[in-house]
């Protein structure tokens, strides 16, 4: 699973693109985009492919946490055979000179179950002055993370390329209460369709995640460049000693000369909080997209409509953070009377908490996907029957 040192591209290897648990499907059809079929596994998608693949997963994917590389995988059920195995692993293709190194382990099901032990003994196989920042348990640039996993005495070894997070775009420094992670603010777009042909409007907008999240997507800049300036992130694999980076400087070129210089329609956000109103619009300069999403301080009540045609996609308040419970019901039944006014001919897709909330809309939802927010089990909803004259609503 090593790289070939030979070929610009290198050899094709093993790459595993994690998501947040529930969002694996969505990856997939991501990447079927990109024309890369994948197997969609519990916590992400397995694919194969070279250095262009791996650079072109981090700068592209919207739903994706990381991108991980496989470079072991070996059985062993005593501490001798995982250091006689653990000093075969290719550990120094993926460490910079003096770059330190952190070590995650899972242990399932296996006779060497202690995580602890086990890191203690790859950490002493890497070697060198890397691995003294080992302990470390921060997620950002600075670091190296190998990725362990053992089940049923099988190890995996893995290395990741991302770095930080990807859902950590960099624009999103200001926040409202409650923000939603920006994977699972694109997963929502990308699972309900929405195809950027048509007005987009987020009436509970809080710092802008879903309005610059559709401004993104819709005018193709990958999420890897939604900076002012589109300049590329600092991935891990920018600091291995075989990273090409004429190759990725292409792949960065390519990705610009795909951007729309504006959006093709319209996008809006709206709350009512003044706050988040000024967390947005912060947001959105930071991404460069002011000029692209129109933010404004309105109540639900008083909310403009997106237009002919226009989606309603949005995360209201779902009570486990924000709000009281009496005023979330009657929040959801507001919702579901103005959203026929608000999305004419339209859609309603929300982020929901609570089944006795979403039966507060009095609309027929169904699910796109369920995963977590902030720690919290959330369930994407879609109904495209906002305007049915009543007929289509449930009793509340």
């Amino acid at each position: 699973m090593t790289l070939a040192g030979g070929s610009r591209e290198g050899e094709a290897r093993s790459i595993f693109v994690v998501t947040a648990p529930g969002l694996e499907r969505v990856a997939a059809r991501e990447l079927l985009d990109l024309g890369i079929s994948g197997e969609v596994q519990a916590g992400g998608v397995e694919v194969r492919g070279g250095r262009s693949t791996l650079y072109d997963l981090n700068l592209r994917l919207r739903s994706a946490s990381r991108v991980l590389v496989r470079i072991a995988e070996f059985r062993a059920r005593t501490f001798f055979e995982l250091e006689r195995h653990g000093a075969r692993v290719p550990w120094k293709e993926y460490i910079a000179p003096g770059r330190p190194v952190r070590v995650r382990v899972t242990s399932r099901k296996s006779k060497l179950y202690h995580e602890g032990a086990i890191e203690e003994r790859l950490l002493r196989a890497i070697g060198s002055e890397a691995a003294q920042g080992g302990a470390e348990e921060t997620e950002g640039e600075a670091e190296q993370l190998f990725v362990v996993r053992t089940f049923y005495d099988r190890f995996l070894i893995s290395v990741d390329s991302s770095g930080a997070l990807l859902h950590r775009r960099g624009y999103r420094q200001a926040l409202a209460r409650a923000p939603l992670r920006e994977s699972v603010g694109a997963a929502l777009l990308l699972a309900s369709g929405w195809d950027a042909r048509e007005p987009l409007l987020d009436p509970f907008c809080g710092s802008g995640t879903i309005p610059i999240e559709a401004a993104l997507i819709a005018r193709r800049i990958a999420p890897g460049l939604a900076s002012r300036d589109r300049s590329a992130r600092n991935y891990a694999f920018r600091s291995w000693p075989e990273f090409d980076a004429d190759l990725f400087d292409e792949l960065v070129a390519r990705c610009r000369e795909e951007e729309l210089p504006t959006t093709p329609v319209r996008i809006a956000g709206s709350d009512r909080d003044a706050g988040a109103v000024a967390a947005a619009l912060a947001n959105a300069g930071r991404a460069g997209l002011e000029n692209d999403v129109e933010i404004t301080q309105r109540p639900l009540s008083a909310a403009s409509p997106a237009g002919d045609g226009g989606w309603i996609v949005t995360n209201p308040p779902y009570g486990a953070r924000v709000g009281k419970t009496r005023a979330l019901r009657d929040l959801y039944a507001a919702l579901g009377k103005v959203a026929p006014r608000l999305a004419p001919s339209g859609r309603l897709v929300l982020l929901s908490a609570h089944r006795v909330l979403e039966a507060q809309t009095g609309l027929p939802l169904h699910e796109l996907f369920s995963t977590r927010n902030g720690g919290i089990p959330v369930r994407a909803l879609m109904s495209d029957c906002l305007n049915d004259g009543g007929g289509s609503r449930r009793d509340g």
